[in-house]
């Protein structure tokens, strides 16, 4: 068979390891031919490609980033997109695309579906949030980044008596902000899924001050708002081609607020694309992989217009549909945890 290949949206460690996964398998166990389209979808409607082959994938495992580039190319805004994206797929005489990335992404993946081309899609998002799938690759070096930054911002913050707050990856579920600031220790853990209540914050910070600990780590979710009514806080007006505003600077806002409210010195920082950039881990390796052989046995299973998933401990799949209906974001539960570990009221 011959087969596209291409990776849509933000990158995120892991996206190599998935490419290397498909054209190993697919080369050596069922004779296919791979074509890379270069910077997502737009790769596909520009016909602007690279060869995949066992040469072009040596080496790439450990490497974060995608060799195949990316973009947040919307093919529906683009008039004629789809006719181009159909136009490239027979030039190149292509019996499947396997696209790697989120929602946005797969959205695209639908759509060429209805129009005849045999989709597989593999879930990528930093942010965690796909829906049908327990862990998206990239979520656990994330994290790891996450939780060494804020182990490292305890001692700054310990000498200089002051609150730090830490922004984090997550436009509208707090998956990495929970998880970090829950395996950091963090004081204050907020997150999209919640409205920041400072008064609360104010508490806990209070609290933290009169048992003695002058000091105090806050880690909060970019897409958090500060109450009900505010919205997110973004870098400038422009919106992206799928409309996400470019979120940033709820970290130093909050720290504005709490030192307003407070009277401790705070300080914000914003750890950024360090969230998802360099080596993944051995998990994000291990999990990358694991979707690429399985996306490959899907294509010549016959079992299209799916996206391969990890439920519990193994790999399954569900329908591209599913997968974008909405956001999956953190529950009840990881909120109860954070509460179990801070002051009582």
């Amino acid at each position: 068979m011959r087969i596209g290949m291409l990776t849509g949206g933000g990158d995120c460690p892991g996206l190599n390891a998935v490419i290397r996964a498909v054209v190993r398998k697919g080369i050596s166990h069922y004779g296919d031919e791979f074509v890379g389209f270069l910077e997502g979808w737009r790769g596909v409607i520009e016909d602007h490609t690279m060869p995949l082959d066992l040469q072009t994938t040596s080496g790439i495992l450990h490497r974060g980033g995608t060799i195949l580039r990316s973009s947040r190319t919307n093919v529906k805004k683009i008039p004629g997109g789809f006719e181009s994206c159909l136009a490239t797929i027979a030039k190149h005489k292509l019996d499947a695309l396997v696209a790697m990335g989120g929602d946005d992404t797969q959205s695209i993946s639908v759509e060429l579906v209805k129009r005849g081309i045999k989709c597989v899609g593999v879930p990528k998002t930093i942010d965690n949030d796909l829906s049908g799938t327990d862990v998206c690759f990239g979520f656990d070096t994330a994290v790891t980044i996450a939780t060494e930054a804020i182990d490292r911002l305890h001692s700054t913050t310990e000498a200089h008596s002051r609150v730090q707050v830490v922004e984090v990856m997550g436009r509208d579920a707090g998956w990495i902000a929970v998880t970090s600031g829950i395996a950091g220790g963090a004081d204050v853990i907020l997150a999209p899924e919640k409205p920041i209540d400072m008064d609360e914050v104010v508490r806990l910070l209070r609290a933290r001050w009169e048992s003695g600990k002058r000091f105090a780590l806050v880690v909060v979710a970019e897409g958090a708002k500060l109450s009900e009514t505010a919205g997110q806080a973004t870098l400038g007006a422009k919106l992206d081609s799928f409309g996400h505003a470019r979120l940033s600077g709820i970290g130093q806002a909050l720290a504005e607020e709490i030192e307003k409210l407070t009277g401790y010195e705070t300080r914000s920082v914003n750890l950024g694309h360090t969230q998802r950039g360099g080596t993944p881990t051995a998990y994000d390796r291990m999990l990358a992989t694991r979707y690429g052989v399985a996306a490959i046995d899907l294509v010549h299973q016959g079992k299209t217009g799916r996206l391969v998933v990890l439920q519990g401990n193994k790999i399954t799949d569900i329908p591209l549909e599913d997968a974008i209906a909405k956001n999956r974001t953190v529950g009840e539960d990881l909120f109860e945890v954070i509460k179990g570990l801070q002051p009582k009221a």
